[in-house]
């Protein structure tokens, strides 16, 4: 345990310079690519000034220049599937959002954990993906906040009996806020109640500016040319995969390169430190 604990703690240590780097406008070098895409730069999501973003569902999105690309993962950790889009993010460089469910998290909490300590930002997609429009506010919030504690508590364990972290409330009832506050509606199925009590709550709730597609059936080659065509009409924006899709973790390697040859630059966003 002291050993793991060690290992990830160096590799936050690392995140964190290469963050700072990152927001200072030089990207660090990435180890056995010199000519990888890379991350350009970070930007911080503050749910004060940024509610909720993403052009499919929102008025307005993130400040993001042309050709600039925010990548993000739904759904996951999931065996095999994620660890080959973190294998071709690493090589690559390259830093994204996963939203996670709280039930994959918990079932496999070392792929939650590797997520966060190659720098990735770790954020939340419900407990286990209902439709929360279909739900009670009362059920749809507890369900979302089911899904905050599980990730939360497979990331950075549970807090110590009697004090409370970010992700928990030493009552039993669940804090305000996770320790990421960044939220994605399963199937975008949000409510005008659902959206002003998480703005509330100061929460970010990120849509989306384009999509592959990935939960239908189809092939890597197929997703490629259907993501590079909407990449090229949008000129970049928030992009939607899904890090449980086979097909999706099979084509990425040849999508970041295709971004790179492009012109595209990868924007990593955080949320703003406590």
């Amino acid at each position: 345990m002291q050993c793991r604990t060690s290992v990830l703690i160096t590799a936050l240590a690392a995140a964190l310079i290469g963050s700072q780097a990152l927001a200072q406008g030089a990207p660090p070098p990435c180890p056995g690519n010199p000519d990888a895409l890379a991350t350009s730069r970070v930007i911080t999501v503050d749910a004060a000034v940024t509610p909720r973003v993403g052009r499919k569902h929102f008025p307005t999105t993130l400040p993001l220049a042309d050709k600039e690309v925010v990548l993000t993962f739904d759904d996951g950790p999931w065996p095999g599937t994620t660890a080959a889009v973190l294998d071709a993010l690493r090589r690559e460089c390259v830093r994204a959002t996963f939203f996670l469910l709280g039930q994959n998290a918990a079932a496999h909490p070392e792929l939650a954990r590797r997520e966060l300590a190659e720098g990735h930002t770790v954020a939340h997609h419900s407990f286990q993906h209902p439709l929360l429009d279909h739900m009670s506010a009362a059920a749809a919030e507890a369900e979302i906040d089911h899904g905050f504690a599980a990730v939360d508590a497979a990331l950075y364990g549970p807090a110590p009996q009697g004090q409370a972290s970010q992700g928990q409330a030493s009552s039993g009832q669940p804090a305000k806020r996770p320790r990421t506050p960044f939220f994605r509606f399963p199937g975008f199925a949000s409510t005008p109640a659902l959206l002003e009590r998480l703005a509330a709550r100061r929460i970010v709730v990120f849509g989306a500016d384009l999509w592959a597609s990935d939960w239908n059936p189809m092939t890597p080659t197929q997703e490629l040319n259907l993501v590079q065509g909407r990449i090229e009409a949008a000129h970049g924006g928030i992009v939607l995969f899904h890090d449980t899709k086979q097909q999706t973790a099979a084509m990425l390697p040849a999508f970041l390169r295709y971004l790179k040859a492009g012109g595209y630059r990868i924007v990593h966003v955080v949320a703003p430190v406590p």
